[in-house]
């Protein structure tokens, strides 16, 4: 039993997501031998390792196989396990295309979000970090444009509590940034040409002036496992973990669903 694997899939388990640099992130991210080990301990327990370049975190989900015995428990197909509403989850869908989506777009051409122009040398350089590329949306243009179809300003301002709470959001002001889970819980190659060509086209052939660049803050140290005592004090700062989330391709069509990543 590797102990390391062991350390990396209680912690996961107990912060529900950890950053790329942490060091045994990088450590599964770049040692195969590790990786499957992480891999079948996960397996054995239905779950599985979610991550993405374009993402700053990791975290775990279900794995495919046993999804049916979790979601299609009840009656009804769950569309989720966070006890979101309807139109918690139609909230979700709108900040994961406003947010994620333009950042993808700019971490694909290797533009950070503070650049006013494309770099014609930037294809060369590495691939931008979310927190170099990603984007804020202005809660004041939220609210004009979706108020009305997500409930009015008491509703919104109670999902978008939850969202932030959940880590898919943060909250900075008047301005809403990308959190930890926002694009690695939804499954962008199922999403993207349903939701620019379908559900928000209107949105998307705007001009985006209410999509504001947010500074990050500085990232944590990445936690080292000689460091415990330093490690102590962040897991006293996160919240409770909460189940992970995958939807099946084959779950009804609703415009609110979230399909994941395999």
């Amino acid at each position: 039993m590797n102990d390391d694997s062991q350390i990396l899939i209680a912690r996961l388990l107990t912060h529900q997501h950890l950053r790329r640099d942490d060091k045994l992130v990088k450590r599964v991210l770049s040692d195969e031998l590790f990786r499957a080990e992480v891999d079948a301990r996960l397996l054995a327990t239905g779950l599985k390792l979610l991550d993405n370049v374009y993402a700053d975190h990791v975290t775990l989900a279900l794995h495919r196989a046993i999804e049916p015995k979790i979601f299609g428990a009840r009656d009804v197909w769950q569309n989720n396990n966070f006890g979101l509403s309807r139109d918690g989850v139609a909230l979700l869908v709108v900040l994961w295309a406003q947010i994620i989506l333009p950042k993808r777009e700019r971490q694909e051409t290797h533009q950070h979000a503070d650049d006013e122009q494309n770099d014609m040398f930037g294809i060369e350089k590495p691939l931008p970090r979310a927190e170099d590329t990603s984007i804020g949306i202005a809660y004041k243009a939220l609210l004009a444009d979706f108020g009305d179809k997500l409930g009015k300003k008491t509703r919104l301002d109670m999902n978008l509590g939850i969202l932030a709470k959940l880590g898919f959001i943060e909250r900075r002001g008047d301005v809403i940034v990308e959190g930890p889970l926002l694009d690695l819980m939804m499954d962008t190659d199922q999403l993207k040409e349903r939701i620019i060509n379908g559900a928000l086209a209107d949105v998307f052939k705007r001009s985006p002036a209410q999509i504001i660049p947010v500074p990050r803050r500085t990232p944590p140290i990445a936690a080292n496992d000689d460091e415990p005592a330093a490690e102590q004090g962040a897991d006293d700062a996160q919240d409770d973990a909460m189940p992970a989330f995958d939807i099946p391709p084959d779950a009804p069509a609703d415009d609110t669903d979230l399909p994941t990543k395999d």
